[in-house]
């Protein structure tokens, strides 16, 4: 995949004036020999040990200079409070804080480091500071513990990096009569995501003036290979070659001075009538190639995507949030099969924008529901087959109306069941989802979309969430039995 941020992770370890600072160097060389051993190179190694305020810029220049995107502050001891949060501050980009566990009894005099005492005070003024950084939820360890916490810390900053360096491209406002995934574009600006929000009528010049592009061929035979067996509808590839070309080509001349892109696109109500197809199938090859496409202009669905893209280093899609199991079908199909109920249970589905790598098969078809009321060949253009079986994380970050940050994250599985049915579409099993879906999806105003990261990605996107500023109680999840939500009524 391409328009992915890759981090670059340093280093740098900081000593307290009165603890030895090789005690801190030692332990530090020591992490970094363990990440080696662990993950391979790709932690920079800051030569440079902080203990005052000038050390701190020797090393933030130092570490600048390395090409360095992101920083784990190291408390191989205690630790100078004021040089190493100053550090956080000037370095502008995600941080991490973790500090050293003693290696043994018999050296807890001179070898003693005191890093567990120096994390509550790093702590401390980074509040004072106003400052954000990332703790593991224990966040003092051995070398090689630290190399594994600063291994679960890459895809958290890969993640800030990205979101600092995005800009989403939307076109067209919201069809008409679906106010669900329209929300205020505010928090885009306080995340640092640019958005350039288009006109429909734009690209449906761009799109015209892509006709006869002498590129369209080679993107129809990469189709075909793409779709194999699956070709059903080889009349309508010319266009949706066209559409592609247009996208990416916009892409590339409206980025601007962003490295990174998500597009949120229009797909009806006119769309089909004035381009002869649906933009399904370009989305999910988009969004195949690292390149977020939501549909319906879901602005914070594409951002959505793109987090989940960075953090799993894999393909997403955005799904309804869709239908039930039929109970016939849970009968036949999961019960004594699979530990869930029937209300755990439910359909993911979206008309065909699903990559074809995420589906167990895939054939291009129209948009069924479309086509009850406009003309089947203007409907052509979507992906239609069975997720793929497997681990999912179900999530979305979102804007509410009065533009406040909230998200949620549920883990869960797809099933190894037929669907029986049109779409991209997969049997989805969270456990406890019809509590989930009532007192937090319901209870709290989610749009239907939510976005499906392929495995369980939970831990990483709930620190990234809390990272850019979503407040802890308005990150929800899946609560087990037992936990009850604060809407939940204790005598149901």
């Amino acid at each position: 995949m391409n328009n992915m941020p890759k981090e670059k992770i340093a280093i740098v370890a900081v000593s307290r004036d009165c603890f030895p600072m090789d005690l801190s160097v030692s332990r530090r060389k020591a992490v970094v020999a363990a990440y080696k051993e662990k993950y391979g190179d790709g932690l920079y190694e800051c030569p440079v040990c902080i203990e005052n305020e000038i050390d701190m810029r020797k090393a933030l220049a130092d570490v600048k200079e390395a090409g360095c995107n992101a920083i784990v502050v190291y408390l191989g001891n205690f630790g100078p409070e004021t040089p190493e949060t100053l550090l956080i501050k000037e370095f502008d980009g995600p941080a991490m804080v973790v500090a050293a566990a003693e290696e043994t009894g018999n050296n807890l005099v001179s070898g003693r480091g005191d890093a567990y005492c120096g994390v509550l005070n790093a702590s401390y003024n980074l509040k004072l500071r106003n400052l954000k950084a990332y703790l593991p939820e224990y966040p003092v360890g051995t070398a090689s513990e630290c190399a594994d916490m600063i291994a679960e810390f890459a895809p958290v900053a890969r993640a800030i990096v990205g979101l600092r360096n995005l800009k989403i491209i939307s076109f067209g406002p919201r069809p008409k009569d679906f106010m669900a995934c329209n929300a205020p574009i505010k928090q885009l600006f306080n995340l640092g995501v640019e958005i350039e929000e288009n006109s429909e009528l734009d690209l449906f010049e761009a799109f015209n003036n892509h006709a006869g592009d002498e590129r369209i061929p080679e993107v129809v035979k990469d189709m075909e290979e793409e779709l194999g067996a699956g070709n059903k509808k080889p009349e309508i590839l010319n266009k949706l070659a066209q559409y592609e070309l247009t996208l990416l080509d916009w892409i590339e001349e409206h980025k601007g001075s962003r490295e990174f892109v998500a597009v949120a696109g229009k797909c009806w109500p006119a769309f089909q009538t004035q381009f002869g197809c649906v933009p399904c199938y370009v989305n999910s090859r988009l969004t195949k190639r690292g390149i977020p496409v939501s549909c319906e202009v879901d602005i914070y669905g594409a951002l959505s995507e793109f987090i989940g893209t960075v953090v799993s280093n894999d393909v997403v899609t955005l799904l309804d949030i869709n239908n039930t199991v039929p109970a016939d079908m849970f009968e036949s199909d999961i019960k004594g099969k699979y530990d869930y109920t029937q209300k755990d249970t439910f359909m993911g589905f979206h008309c065909g924008n699903t990559a074809s790598s995420k589906l167990s098969f895939c054939e291009m078809k129209y948009q069924f529901i479309m086509a009850r009321s406009l003309p089947e060949e203007v409907t052509q253009g979507t992906l239609e087959g069975d997720i793929i079986p497997g681990d999912i994380t179900f999530y979305r970050l979102q804007s509410t109306a009065d533009a406040k940050l909230r998200a949620y994250i549920a883990q869960g599985e797809v099933l190894p069941v037929a669907t029986r049915s049109f779409g991209g579409i997969g049997v989805f099993a969270i456990p406890e989802m019809g509590r989930f879906y009532r007192h937090v999806l319901v209870e709290k105003n989610y749009p239907h979309h939510g976005a499906v990261a392929f495995g369980h990605f939970g831990k990483a996107l709930y620190e990234v969430f809390k990272y850019i500023g979503v407040e802890t109680d308005e990150i929800n999840f899946n609560q087990p039995k037992g936990m009850m939500y604060p809407t939940e009524n204790p005598f149901a």
